[in-house]
């Protein structure tokens, strides 16, 4: 493929790679959409997208993540407006079952996971180690598993683990209380 010199073309090339992605996309990643073979001149037209995308859209943005890596998404606080129109979720509701009780118990072993959800959180590991949601430390023969930095800026989450556990805690709260507070339908019976 030739290389690219038109800066308006490798731009275009970039906002579509980054549109069309639907995930983080590694630096090497955009050189290539680029063309322009510069890891420089890739970075200076990141940092322009950046700055159009802020002052350009309200709900968008392109943002860099820990890890390093590049994302276009949807500000988190409107996640809730857009939901009911998204086509696919983020990840499989038990995927996301599993993510949310180690974001709740962190530091937690696998030994536990697997006690609370099966043998299925092999899988769910595998996936969000890859997402590059979770971490772990070996301990023995034993994995720990907790949230990355990855996550939190992902899912619009800020301040420390304990911090996060009181807010997942509080939501908790508040679900179950709503529930109490709904009366259960009756049966009515008719007796002739």
């Amino acid at each position: 493929m030739a290389k690219i010199e038109n800066i308006d073309e490798a731009t275009a090339r970039v906002e579509a790679a980054l549109y069309s992605a639907g995930r983080p996309l590694r630096i090497e990643d955009i050189v290539r959409a680029s063309g322009t073979e510069s890891r420089t001149k890739t970075l200076d037209i990141l940092q322009n997208i950046m700055k159009k995308t802020k002052s350009a859209f309200k709900a968008l943005e392109v943002v860099i993540l820990p890890d390093g890596s590049y994302v276009m998404q949807l500000k988190p606080e409107y996640s809730a407006t857009v939901k009911k129109y998204a086509s696919k979720p983020v990840l499989p509701n038990a995927t996301l079952k599993t993510l949310s009780y180690i974001a709740y118990q962190q530091p937690i072993s696998s030994k536990q996971l697997v006690e609370v959800r099966g043998s299925g959180v092999y899988a769910h590991l595998k996936e969000l180690r890859q997402l590059d949601y979770i971490t772990h430390q070996n301990v023995g023969r034993i994995k720990i598993y907790t949230t990355t930095e990855k996550f939190q800026k992902y899912f619009g989450i800020q301040g420390d683990v304990e911090d996060l556990k009181q807010r997942l805690f509080s939501k908790v709260r508040k679900t179950a209380s709503a529930r109490q507070t709904t009366p259960a339908p009756q049966i009515v019976t008719e007796v002739n």
